[in-house]
C-alpha cells in the first residue's frame, strides 16, 4: 500500500515542497522507518504519529511502515512533518482518500492525543505556496 502527501519546509529564505511518501508492507515484522535525511525532531515523530493515530480513534497498521521525505538530499528538521506523515499512513491504509491529498500542503506537529500544535515557518510557506 502506498500514498503520498505534500508538505513544505523552509531552507534559508526559500521554501520548497516535500513529498511525504508512505509505503506499508505486511511481509515483514511491524516497524516504522523514516528516510530522506530526517533530523532528530523528525525521527521523534514516530512516537508522536503512532500515539496520535491511535488516540484519534484509528488503528495503527501492524505492518512495516516506510516514510520517505523527498527530496532526499536536503536535511529535514522540525516537527511540522507529523501531520503529513500521519495522513500519509492513514491514506495508505484506506482511511483517507488519496485524491483528497493531491492539491493541499499539510503542516503541523501532533500532540499525543492527536491535536495539532503550531509550527515554525508556517507564514513563509503560506506566502510562497
Amino acid at each position: 500500500m502506498f500514498a503520498k502527501a505534500l508538505s513544505s519546509a523552509v531552507l534559508g529564505i526559500d521554501t520548497y515542497i516535500v513529498e511525504v511518501e508512505a509505503h506499508l508492507t505486511g511481509s515483514q515484522l511491524p516497524r516504522f522507518l523514516t528516510v530522506g535525511l530526517p533530523e532528530c525532531a523528525v525521527k521523534g515523530s514516530k512516537k508522536r504519529v503512532t500515539a496520535a493515530i491511535k488516540n484519534s480513534g484509528y488503528k495503527f497498521p501492524l505492518k512495516h511502515v516506510t516514510i520517505n521525505l523527498a527530496p532526499a538530499d536536503i536535511r529535514k528538521e522540525g516537527s511540522a512533518f507529523d501531520l503529513p506523515i500521519a495522513i500519509g499512513i492513514l491514506a495508505a491504509t484506506g482511511e483517507v482518500k488519496p485524491d483528497y491529498l493531491e492539491n493541499i500542503l499539510l503542516l503541523g506537529e501532533l500532540a499525543l492525543d492527536g491535536t495539532l500544535r503550531p509550527i515554525k515557518g508556517a507564514l513563509p510557506i503560506a506566502i510562497c505556496a
